[in-house]
């Protein structure tokens, strides 16, 4: 079926519609049988699961929609956003006047545009009159529409392109933007690329899609139209929600705690980092697994066996469960291993300072800065993950041990610090903790409060800390474009026992380390340090 609807089936479709006075449809393949009938109502159509038609990374689905309107009308608002939904090659509306011959229709379609694909509504005419080759054209719309997504998207080494959401009941529309940047942050660590962006504040949240149906519906057309192949909640959803969410869109759905768990896997290098990271990733699947129900399982019971067995999703879990314990277990051999080095450091009286603070406040640099060595650092968020330990040397053969941590960051979840034990458990044994603080970050004093809640929830809030603003080879840029921010962290630095630095040069840490000299060795004199 080269045009997009013979004559005769037109005409039948018609007929049919205007005897049963109800919307008659078909959806036809590109080979040009028909794959579906659906009969509706007065006012239109519910379409069928179409999962013998997956869209995967395909832009269109290989279906097109033709259908009847009873009282010739127009496309509706309803055709579109199922055109744009579903990803039809095609959309077409009949109809006719009653005792009369003539069948009108009108042609929809997605279209290529700068910001991924619009739809396209032709008007109304003959059906004779319309001319389209659907076997040529359609190929050639679906090349014109891949290489618009291309075009939309940025280039670089993004591995997927998302649409970013945040729904909240709480807090200030600023508050809401700021967790939205990190969101970003957190994307652009993941190489995720995001292409727009949607932020409500409803009166109540929608249990099944956290934000409304409708504006649930327009996300996902939005995504459709850019490109998306994935969705990024900056709240962390429910399993119920990701089922709701899912069952409306084809793209993957994830929330702000399976990105950042995500960053995790990627990052963490030791034997440590890597068996904490896959702990907390199950712990965070096994509620989240679903599955299809016992009709649709595997049997597993075997010779012998008696009833319907487990089904695959039992299995699934019962997998996972038994993971998790021998994690736990190799969890806790290698935390003996790290007391016997503790001990050994507390025998020694070499005091201990632990690295803490917002992450991307500069820590690793700082600790590279501070002992001439070259943990890795980069401007990501999570950069580091594994916990490093070096020796700082001060003059008359002094040292101390000192320790980079994990960085925080507004809601993790308290599952993913608890499988940082090895962070947690060098924080706790340290003397004192080094608070790094993003001087240059226009709400750096929210994040110290942030980096204290989670400090206090840990119950390391009573340990003795030293605030370090660092970046301060910013502030100069800051002065010039925010007066009131610039004299906001001077005031801060003033009114709290702290250093101001810059980590990237090695002079500007001689207020940090005199300071560092004064409490641990407070009955000498503080004795000049070359850097």
């Amino acid at each position: 079926m080269a045009e997009f609807c013979s004559p005769e089936l037109a005409a039948r479709l018609v007929e049919i519609s205007s005897d049963l006075r109800r919307q008659v449809g078909i959806l036809v393949n590109r080979a040009g049988s028909v794959e579906y009938v659906i009969v509706g109502d007065e006012k239109g159509l519910v379409i069928p699961d179409l999962r013998d038609y997956p869209l995967g990374k395909r832009v269109l689905r290989g279906l097109r929609l033709i259908h009847t309107h009873l009282k010739n009308e127009p496309v509706s608002e309803d055709d579109l956003t199922d055109l744009s939904l579903l990803r039809f090659d095609l959309l077409a509306t009949l109809t006719c006047s009653p005792g009369k011959p003539h069948i009108y229709a009108q042609l929809a379609w997605l279209s290529p545009d700068q910001h991924g694909a619009t739809t396209t509504v032709d008007p109304i005419d003959l059906l004779e009159r319309i001319d389209i080759d659907c076997v040529h054209v359609i190929p050639e719309l679906e090349a014109d529409l891949e290489k618009a997504a291309r075009t939309a998207t940025k280039t670089g080494e993004a591995l997927e392109r998302a649409i970013m959401i945040s729904v909240t009941t709480s807090g200030t529309r600023q508050e809401a933007e700021d967790s939205m940047a990190e969101l970003r942050e957190l994307a652009r660590t993941a190489q995720v690329e995001a292409l727009d962006e949607f932020i409500q504040r409803p009166k109540t949240l929608n249990p099944r899609f956290l934000m409304g149906e409708g504006m649930m519906r327009d996300v996902v057309i939005r995504a459709m139209q850019r490109g998306a192949s994935m969705l990024i909640f900056d709240q962390e959803l429910t399993p119920a929600q990701i089922r709701c969410i899912s069952a409306m869109t084809e793209l993957k759905v994830i929330d702000r705690s399976q990105l950042i768990l995500d960053i995790f896997a990627r990052r963490a290098k030791t034997l440590d980092g890597k068996v904490q990271v896959e702990l907390a990733q199950l712990k965070y699947l096994l509620p989240r697994l679903t599955g299809r129900g016992v009709q649709m399982s595997r049997l597993m019971g075997g010779i012998g066996g008696r009833g319907p067995g487990e089904t695959k999703l039992e299995t699934d879990r019962r997998r996972i469960r038994d993971r998790i314990a021998s994690l736990e277990r190799e969890l806790k051999e290698l935390s003996q291993g790290r007391d016997q080095r503790r001990k050994q450091r507390v025998k020694a009286g070499v005091p201990i300072i632990s690295i803490v603070g917002y992450t991307n406040a500069g820590k690793s640099t700082l600790l590279n800065a501070l002992t001439k060595s070259d943990v890795f650092t980069e401007d990501l968020l999570f950069a580091t993950l594994d916990t490093s330990t070096r020796r700082l040397r001060f003059p008359r053969e002094r040292e101390v041990i000192i320790t980079d941590t994990v960085g925080f960051i507004r809601s993790l979840p308290k599952s993913l610090l608890g499988a940082f034990k090895a962070t947690l458990e060098e924080m706790r044994d340290a003397d004192l903790l080094l608070h790094v603080v993003d001087a240059s970050h226009p709400r750096f004093e929210d994040q110290i409060v942030q980096v204290r809640t989670i400090l206090a929830e840990l119950d390391l809030g009573d340990k003795q800390e030293l605030l370090v603003y660092n970046k301060s080879d910013l502030l100069d840029e800051m002065k010039k474009k925010d007066t009131v921010a610039f004299l906001r962290v001077r005031q801060s630095a003033r009114t709290q026992l702290s250093a101001t630095v810059s980590a990237r040069d090695r002079k500007s840490l001689k207020p940090l380390m005199d300071e560092l000299q004064r409490r641990f060795w407070p009955e000498e004199d503080v004795t000049q340090i070359e850097l």
